[in-house]
């Protein structure tokens, strides 16, 4: 098998679970959010911080890598881990949401998708099966099939065409995967559409792939829209195979995640806002470029052990980023990734101590009031 999920520990009172994914690049201890390398680098971040702060996967995205530098360079490296000498296990996306965020640099059809690079007005053509081939050339330990997601809102005839073609495409998908050892997933589609979901599920668990995620959420629904759609499409999953919802990263819905029995999560959001001054602490969200911390000399969150909260200031950090010091990002994006995985670490402990539904009853609240606003 290319990976090996074992279920560790089941909470009897939620559909919440604690496992171990084994890839041939190490263990990852779920459930885990993988921070996102969309272009082969956690932004700001050097892959031995990552590993200091305990990551065990990341993500990276195939259209990305495609358009630039070329999988073709990254092969003739001997694939992506060495290219960017890292050593744990990586994830690859096959680009089909950057693909169908083009609006009308795109056109798909049964075949594929035709594009024009967002980069260059170059034009390309991404098959499934070239899409799986790409992947393969990469040396990923999962890769992703080529899916189709619709946008929110759009209407019922929109998203049935879009399980539709999203199931042909990871039959195809699946006939064209050729790498040993790299582990295959597919992708449920749907919408808030929760017939169609369970559609979709029974479709793509019928060919039996490695894994399955939950695609086309944290796209603009409302959350409650989400987390129902969560709770629907789940139990349709088989139980013994990982569990991946993408593209969620706000503490409130990986919480909820879990509950619901998602065993991993990605989202640019924690670096993406650490770029841009806001850092997650146990109080909620912190803007730290405002004034008011001009002179604070406490440290970003006083109940934060990581090097950047054991050794920085909040007047330093902003001085930082008010001067557009480099550094400055580096120490609000490692913040914020440690933050996370603190924050999942607490989740597995509480699982794994059989207390999940308290911690949740407690926590749940708390994480809705501080990031309920953004998934």
């Amino acid at each position: 098998m290319p990976v090996q999920f074992t279920i560790t520990r089941d909470c009897p009172h939620t559909d919440a679970r604690m496992g171990e994914l084994k890839t041939n690049h190490g263990m990852i201890e779920t459930p885990a959010f993988m921070p996102v390398g969309t272009q082969g680098t956690v932004k700001a971040l050097t892959v031995d911080e990552l590993a200091e702060m305990g990551t065990g996967m990341i993500l990276s995205n195939c259209y990305h890598l495609f358009l630039r530098p070329g999988v073709e360079l990254i092969a003739r490296h001997g694939g992506l881990h060495r290219f960017m000498n890292w050593s744990g296990s990586i994830l690859t996306d096959s680009g089909g949401f950057q693909v169908f965020s083009l609006g009308g640099l795109r056109k798909l059809d049964d075949r594929g998708v035709a594009f024009t690079s967002h980069i260059d007005g170059s034009k390309h053509f991404l098959t499934p099966e070239r899409v799986t081939r790409l992947q393969n050339m990469l040396g990923s330990d999962i890769a992703m099939v080529l899916d189709q997601c619709p946008p929110y809102p759009a209407g019922r005839e929109e998203v049935s065409e879009a399980v539709r073609r999203t199931a042909i495409w990871a039959r195809r998908s699946k006939a064209a995967h050729l790498r040993a050892g790299q582990a295959q997933f597919a992708i449920v589609q749907g919408g808030v559409y929760n017939d169609l979901r369970r559609q979709s599920a029974a479709g793509l668990v019928e060919m039996d792939f490695d894994g399955y995620a939950i695609g086309g959420l944290s796209v603009g629904e409302p959350k409650n829209l989400m987390y129902e759609t969560l709770y629907s499409t789940v139990p349709e999953l088989p139980r013994h195979k990982v569990h991946y919802l993408m593209g969620v990263g706000s503490p409130d819905a990986l919480l909820e995640g879990v509950r619901s029995g998602i065993d991993i999560f990605d989202c640019v959001l924690p670096t993406r806002i650490a770029r841009n001054g806001r850092v997650m602490t146990s109080k909620g969200y912190l803007p730290i470029r405002n004034s008011a911390y001009s002179t604070d000399l406490s440290p970003l969150d006083e109940a934060c052990h990581c090097p950047v909260c054991k050794n920085y200031s909040r007047a330093y950090i902003r001085h930082l980023l008010k001067a557009n010091e480099i550094l400055g990002m580096r120490l609000t994006t490692y913040h914020n990734l440690y933050y996370l995985d603190r924050l999942m670490r607490d989740i597995r402990e509480a699982l794994s101590e059989d207390r999940f539904k308290q911690y949740y009853q407690e926590m749940s609240p708390r994480l809705e009031k501080m990031y309920g606003g953004v998934v």
